[in-house]
């Protein structure tokens, strides 16, 4: 009896913007989503609303959504990716951003391979790529450290240790925040950071109102700075 073919797991980003689609939707993720009748999602509302813009000609209620957030369990997975190994291509979607990047996705991708199924990602924005671009800190040795500690202290701790890292090594510290806690963790930044590390703060990207800024925390003390609720990026590092 003929075996039958595994499906295929497609990476597909999300704008990082409600302006960013045009960006997102390149020929070939058009081509892709067009195909596809199984998605994994972080939020299922906003996957629908997504791929209801691309007018596949499909009908939204045809096409099958699954959630996979940070809740999801691994013994979950198989009956989550079961189209997978019924045939079928499944397309794998962050709230924002590329998948499995500070994103549950990843537990679906390493599911993929520990299957022996293929994972195919597909070119979008990434926040954290994005904001090194245009930083102009240094983009040959880096990290992501997605969120850090809520508690102050331990917050505190954190970027201390990130800073004598920075300063060790030269690596670019990226990290990020909620945005309703951004003008707090850049306070903190401005009140423990040296006054000659370099902080790089990327806004918005990819949205209207996008601001990309790099300067010296000394020179950040003298900077008025609006905050409005938006998502942010910060980077410490060293200019080029």
């Amino acid at each position: 009896m003929e075996q039958l073919k595994k499906g295929i797991l497609y990476a597909i980003p999300s704008p990082l913007s409600p302006e960013g689609f045009n960006e997102t939707a390149t020929a070939h993720v058009i081509e892709i989503v067009a195909k596809l009748d199984y998605y994994l999602a972080e939020n299922i509302r906003t996957a629908r609303r997504y791929i209801s813009r691309f007018r596949s000609g499909k009908k939204i209620e045809d096409i099958s959504f699954v959630q996979l957030d940070k809740d999801t369990r691994h013994s979950a997975l198989s009956g989550l990716m079961a189209p997978l190994h019924q045939g079928s291509d499944m397309g794998l979607l962050s709230e924002a951003g590329c998948p499995g990047i500070a994103d549950p996705g990843a537990m679906a991708v390493s599911w993929a391979h520990k299957q022996g199924l293929r994972v195919i990602p597909l070119i979008g924005p990434s926040s954290p790529v994005l904001a090194l671009m245009a930083s102009g800190l240094n983009g040959q040795q880096f990290a992501f450290h997605g969120y850090l500690p809520i508690d102050a202290e331990a917050r505190k701790r954190e970027i201390h240790r990130l800073e004598q890292e920075l300063l060790k090594t030269g690596q670019t510290q990226i990290f990020m925040e909620t945005p309703y806690r951004n003008e707090s963790l850049y306070r903190t930044l401005l009140n423990h950071c040296r006054n000659g590390t370099s902080l790089c703060i990327a806004r918005n990207l990819t949205g209207q109102n996008e601001w990309v800024r790099t300067m010296q925390i000394a020179e950040w003390k003298k900077t008025a700075v609006e905050w409005a609720k938006e998502p942010a990026l910060f980077l410490l590092g060293v200019q080029a």
